[in-house]
């Protein structure tokens, strides 16, 4: 049975409409207009279009955040995902850890992709959960009403080099350089924050689960249920994808199937600052030439 680890009030979630201009060197973002709840947000998300991938201005609905998560756990890494049913797009996908960026939040996103990470992706141990710290800061614990998180050991997590092209919020460029990306669908701009997770030494039975918001009766329900675990593991080599989807629960790995698997738009291809594609199917995902994932046989050998 589902376990609700909390409930919040959508109401009190607040976001801005942005104003974007993009060049061939840069991406700027500002914020526009008044701002929207969440039923507001959800109904500016609806398809636009610009005639240079490059080069353009836009108005969009709103920011947001995701994070290509490495995992480091017993000397293999490993990127996350996450399963969602995308009650707005009618899809069921795996994704990187995301969410929308609050209007307080709009010149630090990066405090957002903290937030998802801690909200998202739950370390379960014998011993208890584990919390986290980012450089000195502690990560918030947003279910220590209903768990039970360990006090004397926790997960480190860094930003990596980000992206070549600078993105700037005004007239103030973000430090950590995300990947940025209009989705022409959603009317969205969105960060992708290149992130590792290091966990303590004594995580041998470590458990992975993902924990997810939706909306009932007027209220976000956060969800735990431990018969789903719903996060997801892809295996590097040598930072490279290699073509398999894991889990893994109480220490063990276990293979996923991948058959009529999508992944989120973050994974199709981008041109110039534009992602045109709702979702990708996996096997299309593993042809890109850009992506040069390695087979799970010649990892092996």
């Amino acid at each position: 049975m589902p376990k609700v680890l909390d409930r919040k009030n959508p109401r009190t979630f607040k976001t801005l409409p942005l104003f974007v201009e993009a060049n061939p060197d840069s991406l700027c973002y500002q914020s526009l207009g008044m701002p929207l709840n969440f039923a507001q947000m959800l109904e500016r998300r609806r398809p636009v279009q610009v005639c240079d991938t490059r080069h353009f201005a836009i108005e969009l609905a709103n920011l947001g955040v995701s994070v290509r998560l490495t995992l480091a756990w017993q000397g293999k890494e490993y990127w996350v995902l996450v399963r969602q049913q995308r009650q707005d797009r009618g899809d069921i996908v795996l994704k990187l850890i995301s969410g929308y960026v609050p209007a307080q939040e709009l010149n630090l996103p990066l405090l957002t992709a903290i937030q998802e990470v801690a909200e998202e992706c739950l370390l379960e141990t014998p011993e208890g959960w584990l919390a986290g710290r980012f450089g000195d800061t502690w990560l918030p614990t947003p279910y220590d009403g209903s768990l039970r998180y360990r006090e004397t050991v926790h997960f480190s997590l860094a930003s990596r080099t980000g992206a070549a092209r600078p993105v700037l919020c005004g007239n103030m460029p973000l430090m950590e350089r995300p990947r940025a990306y209009v989705h022409l669908p959603t009317a969205s701009l969105q960060l992708v924050y290149d992130m590792r997770m290091e966990l303590p030494r004594d995580c041998s039975q470590l458990s992975l689960f993902h924990v997810d918001e939706r909306l009932e009766d007027g209220e976000l329900a956060a969800r735990l249920d431990r018969s789903r675990p719903d996060l997801y593991l892809i295996p590097l080599e040598q930072g490279r994808p290699v073509a398999e989807l894991l889990m893994l629960r109480k220490g063990q790995l276990s293979p996923v199937s991948t058959r009529g698997l999508w992944l989120a738009e973050s994974f199709a291809e981008q041109h110039g600052w534009v992602v045109e594609d709702e979702r990708i199917r996996w096997k299309d995902w593993l042809a890109r030439p850009a992506v040069a994932v390695i087979s799970p046989r010649r990892m092996a050998s």
